[in-house]
């Protein structure tokens, strides 16, 4: 028996729209990033990029779990000496609600140019509205993580 390994041809993406309320951050981000590496398919090989596109709308009505809220910090660096910034999950979620579930599937993706290549395949808004009707995006229910 011959081991398939999927060609960059052979791929076929499909569009997914995933509403973001209710869900729980960590659970809904594995998910997305399942599905952005393509896990999901039958033709999954680890070097190819065979996952799909999916569009998140409601960003801004993503839950976290436990005391999470106020003791969760994201931190970057300026670039100058003693820069260190962080913020909390509660500020970052009123600044740039996209941001919370940008950081956590990112985290999730491998990290070298294959994982950044996945990354672009993601679009996140914070309401209802996206500008992607064109692309007649499907409907992925994840089930059971709301709150």
């Amino acid at each position: 028996m011959k081991t398939y390994s999927a060609k960059k041809t052979d791929v076929e993406r499909k569009w997914y729209l995933i509403d973001a309320g209710g869900k729980i951050l960590g659970r809904l981000a594995s998910e997305v990033a399942k599905i952005l590496r393509g896990k999901h398919k039958p033709i999954f090989t680890p070097h190819v990029d065979t996952g799909d596109f999916v569009i998140i709308i409601n960003a801004n009505k993503v839950v976290l779990t436990g005391n999470k809220w106020k003791n969760k910090e994201y931190y970057h660096h300026t670039g100058y000496p003693g820069g260190i910034k962080s913020i909390t999950a509660k500020k970052l979620l009123e600044k740039r609600p996209e941001a919370l579930l940008e950081h956590a599937i990112k985290g999730m993706l491998p990290k070298n140019k294959l994982g950044r290549a996945m990354f672009k395949k993601v679009k996140v808004y914070a309401s209802e509205e996206h500008p992607h009707d064109a692309q007649m995006p499907e409907v992925y229910n994840i089930k059971g993580n709301s709150r």
